[in-house]
């Protein structure tokens, strides 16, 4: 029986040692996966693969006309030499943009990003990735394996939308959630309630009002949170002492989310008390003008959802109704790793998790040897940056850091 089980491990290394391999299999060519990738080109000697089409979920699940609540600085991918900037991309394309970033010229510039330093992506998706000899095997959509020794998960946050239990089992026709409409055109002329009081909301709400839809925005938080930030000073020195470049977090507190190495080494119960305070629901300011006529009902919650003749039917805590066309839920995200799909029952099992967030180290490596993750499921990790893109540039040095170490 031993000896059986000698040859199949054999057998195993000697199929794997056939496939094509690489030193690092990136999934995901978002801000994270890019920026990520961009940092190990520049390690002599170390192949990178990276899986994915550049910047799709912003493409297709994110709204056209969106506009980016992160500043300006906060939006730019990272490199080495720190220099394939927004600014860059303006200057070069002639442009004439600023901040808030539309989400069509941000798209334009991760791919523009993309060609400069990482021009050989891979469009194919991961369907699986499992635990192999020497690393990982994974399986590309049209069947061909690939061994990589690492993976880089930066898979982004689409299959973490939440959708509350009091709206399941109703049809795509009557409920969906935002990361489902990279087009609000479609409900002109139709009743919206909108469930949520987070930017995604309050923005969807603006640009449905502004598209010809009849909408009211729903919530259970007390009063709308509007985020007066850094550039809204008058007075830089002031701005500066309360706000760090990235924006996130309140007045003091975003000098710490924007140094994760340091938040890092707080005690864990500050720092998930420092997390609530730094990602509640909020909108920019610059929106309240645009939700001027737009209804807004705060303090109320939603215990139930029906189809009421083709409708759906939204009953609140306080015994009130709304019927409307379509109820939008734009109601964020939870994350849980175990729903990216292309993840072993293996991996799954072996991964440290809290609250469905993986334990990381400081070079983003999870429990699994060599699986690394970075972007949103980070944030337990290492802060709430981790939720933004500004959180790439310190994520893909910590994790090329890493990576070199361990070479």
């Amino acid at each position: 029986m031993a000896t059986t089980d000698a040859t199949d491990v054999r057998k195993t290394r000697e199929r794997s040692r056939s496939i094509p391999g690489c030193d690092v299999a990136i999934i995901g060519a978002g801000p994270y996966g890019l920026s990520a990738a961009a940092h190990l080109a520049a390690v002599e000697g170390l192949e990178v693969r990276v899986f994915g089409e550049p910047m799709s979920f912003w493409q297709r699940q994110m709204p056209s006309g969106m506009l980016l609540r992160s500043p300006w600085a906060a939006c730019n991918f990272s490199d080495p030499s720190s220099g394939w900037t927004l600014d860059h991309f303006r200057a070069e394309h002639d442009l004439a943009f600023g901040s808030p970033v539309p989400l069509e010229r941000f798209i334009e510039y991760g791919r523009w990003f993309q060609r400069q330093l990482v021009p050989d992506v891979d469009r194919r998706s991961v369907r699986l990735v499992d635990m192999a000899p020497g690393g990982f095997r994974l399986q590309l959509e049209d069947g061909e394996d690939v061994m990589a020794a690492r993976v880089i998960v930066a898979a982004g946050i689409a299959p973490f939308a939440w959708r509350p239990p009091a709206f399941s089992g109703l049809p795509a026709k009557l409920v969906s959630h935002s990361v489902d409409h990279p087009d609000l055109a479609p409900f002109a002329g139709r009743r919206v309630v909108v469930i949520g009081a987070g930017q995604s909301a309050l923005e969807s709400a603006a640009m449905l009002r502004e598209r010809g839809a009849d909408v009211e925005v729903l919530a259970r938080q007390p009063a709308v949170h509007w985020l007066v930030r850094r550039w809204q000073h008058r007075m830089p020195v002031v701005s500066h002492a309360l706000y760090a470049w990235p924006d996130v977090g309140p007045a003091g507190i975003s000098h710490l989310v924007a140094r994760p190495a340091c938040y890092r080494r707080l005690p864990r119960a500050t720092q998930d008390r420092l997390a609530v305070r730094s990602i509640r629901p909020a909108g920019a300011a610059w929106l309240v003008p645009r939700l001027s006529d737009v209804p807004i009902r705060m303090g109320v919650h939603v215990t139930a959802a029906s189809r009421v003749d083709g409708h759906v039917r939204v009953t609140l805590g306080d015994g009130s109704e709304r019927i409307a066309d379509h109820a939008l839920l734009a109601t964020g995200y939870r994350v849980d790793v175990a729903k990216y799909e292309f993840l072993s029952t293996s991996i799954v099992a072996a991964l440290s998790r809290v609250n469905g967030l993986p334990r990381l180290t400081s070079g983003f490596e999870s429990t699994v040897p060599g699986l690394h993750f970075v972007g949103a499921p980070a944030a337990w990790s290492h802060g709430p940056l981790m939720r933004f893109v500004a959180g790439a540039a310190f994520a893909s040095r910590a994790v090329s850091r890493a990576i070199v170490r361990a070479r």
